[in-house]
């Protein structure tokens, strides 16, 4: 254990600068409490918040905290609302002060994989909310974009779909099958390799396995 915590945070240390190369804030925490405690200190009260599908961001208590707390926290839409209610959801959302997500992918030299089905989430880490903050668990680091690509379609996409319910090929086999199912939760892969502005995207790394 004492081995795989030094790993950890050797391995962290490298991301962390070569974030800061791509105009991206990296900090890293050994436990999701500590992960919990840094991402509130992130976010000022009275803060509009928005959130991505993300298990890592339920898991740790943020999404708990961020409801019972002192914030502005805009619902996503739920899974049976209207195509014109998820946009008008979405449409305040890209306003926000803050948006909490994780990413499928991070690679050693600091390129973030995401992969989604709506879009919602890959957009609004694009472009919108004022700040962007991932937590990621450090099983999501990869040491280049291809075992990144490979990860996100292999690993995370299967798993979100059989967590969600679909009924795409992956569910049956556990790999990607480059499907165009009407269920299909990798209609966009975005590889997010610098940010415009600097700071905007704070990614938090964690010491533990957390998320798909």
């Amino acid at each position: 254990m004492r081995v795989q915590k030094e790993f950890y945070k050797t391995t962290a240390n490298a991301i962390i600068k070569n974030l800061e190369k791509r105009n991206m804030q990296g900090f890293y925490c050994e436990t999701a409490e500590e992960a919990l405690a840094l991402a509130l200190s992130l976010i000022p009260e009275g803060s509009s918040i928005g959130k991505g599908g993300s298990k890592t961001v339920n898991d740790i208590g943020l999404l708990k905290a961020i409801k019972d707390g002192n914030y502005n926290y805009i619902a996503g839409a739920s899974t049976s609302a209207t195509r014109e209610e998820q946009h008008q959801i979405a449409s305040k959302i890209f306003n926000a002060d803050f948006y909490l997500m994780s990413t499928n992918a991070i690679t050693y030299d600091g390129q973030l994989v995401n992969i989604d089905g709506r879009s919602n989430r890959v957009s609004h880490l694009c472009y919108g909310p004022k700040n962007v903050i991932i937590v990621a668990g450090m099983n999501k680091v990869a040491p280049d974009l291809d075992t990144a690509m490979a990860r996100a379609r292999n690993v995370a996409a299967p798993m979100n779909a059989m967590r969600l319910k679909k009924t795409t090929p992956c569910t049956a086999t556990g790999k990607c099958g480059n499907c165009l199912s009407d269920e299909c939760i990798c209609c966009n892969i975005v590889v997010t390799r610098h940010s415009r502005f600097p700071g905007r995207i704070k990614v938090i790394l964690v010491g533990e396995e957390l998320g798909y």
